[in-house]
């Protein structure tokens, strides 16, 4: 049976969910996007890895009908991961909207029934993943407290109107025990391009790891590493409170901000020519090149995003960039040519819209 042509009306989404994109935010040209998550359970079910389908089921409709009385998720588009095809799936975990656990990307772990999101302005809770409810806040650049208020909010709200699972010893009870205590892990997508070309990386991540934060790639626990573009986020919740865990990420974050922009200038001044030579010649297989793969799409966008960052190419924005980002992949791919794609074929789809941005938003570049 072949699978289903893409069909997700992204008119739908709330800002299309990909506000955190537009580069809005404080040092966005480091820093993509802050997300905040929190993991909750809804008291008198089992954890979802245990509950039966029609437990998950009993708890999506009482957390549907306690959103009446949310604020936060007003209005929010429900979207019942189980009725979309493999595609559509794809494309709400490429926009960093579900979790590849939710949207049952492993085909060792299909999808759950009972699996959803809600989608609000800024804010969405994913239904019947790991934990009962995934609450989480995306902002455009380096930008915790917004991300954290937005998501405490929600939980306030959605906490007075469904009973989460609580002790009072241990704090929030979460499937999974790194996550008991304040269920939250605040994480940040953020572009090092110049700590790895000047072989700092390694000090740097080794650094974060001592201080209590670990590092994946661009979408968080078992992704790689590609385009020098990593998730940041903390380990562990039990024992710290969230204000602890929110000061944590900011105090590494900011100086792994600093250390970067001292990478860029110690490329600029001792190997320049050569930095700007790497750097054009990215611009220039991404302009014209007729098949591109999704590593190499990124590895020259990164080299892309640097130059701009750098100076070195102007008239191309950062928002330009970060959309490319995310619509080169497979599934937008897959949505903007209407229909399932092989692999080949999407790398030559990958190399066509990347040229066609360029040109329309690019036209400019010096």
């Amino acid at each position: 049976m072949s699978e289903p042509r893409p069909g997700l009306d992204l008119s739908l989404l709330p800002d299309g969910g990909v506000r955190w994109l537009d580069a809005s935010g404080p040092n966005s040209d480091v820093v993509i996007s802050t997300r905040i998550r929190l993991a909750r359970n809804v008291s008198g079910y089992a954890f979802t890895g245990r509950a039966r389908e029609g437990e998950r089921l009993r708890m999506l409709a009482q957390v549907r009908d306690a959103l009446s009385a949310v604020p936060s998720l007003s209005g929010s588009l429900l979207l019942r991961l189980e009725d979309l095809p493999l595609v559509d799936r794809q494309l709400l975990h490429e926009r960093h909207l579900v979790s590849k656990e939710l949207a049952g990307l492993d085909p060792q772990h299909p999808v759950r029934s009972g699996a959803a999101v809600f989608l609000g302005e800024g804010v969405g809770l994913l239904v019947n993943e790991e934990d009962h409810l995934r609450l989480q806040a995306l902002r455009s650049g380096f930008a915790v407290a917004q991300a954290f208020d937005g998501v405490t909010r929600l939980d306030r709200e959605l906490g007075g109107q469904v009973p989460y699972a609580f002790h009072r010893e241990f704090g929030y009870l979460t499937a999974c025990p790194t996550n008991a205590g304040t269920g939250l892990r605040a994480s940040v997508l953020i572009h090092l391009p110049g700590l790895v070309l000047t072989k700092e990386i390694g000090k740097v991540l080794a650094g974060l790891q001592q201080m209590g934060l670990t590092y994946r790639g661009l979408y968080g626990e078992g992704s790689e590493v590609v385009g020098n573009f990593f998730q940041l986020s903390n380990q562990t919740t039990l024992g710290r409170s969230e204000e602890e865990l929110q000061d944590l990420l900011v105090r590494v974050v900011r100086h792994v901000i600093e250390r970067e922009e001292e990478a860029r200038r110690v490329l600029v001044r001792d190997a320049g020519y050569i930095i700007e030579d790497k750097l054009w010649r990215a611009y220039g297989t991404l302009r014209y090149a007729r098949s591109l793969t999704f590593d190499e799409a990124m590895n020259y966008l990164s080299g892309v995003r640097l130059a701009v960052g750098l100076k070195l190419i102007t008239g191309l924005s950062v928002y330009t960039l970060n959309k490319l980002l995310i619509f080169a992949q497979s599934a937008h791919l897959a949505h903007l040519e209407g229909k399932v794609l092989t692999d080949s074929e999407t790398n030559l789809a990958r190399a066509r819209y990347v040229r066609q941005v360029l040109l329309s938003e690019g036209s400019g570049v010096e």
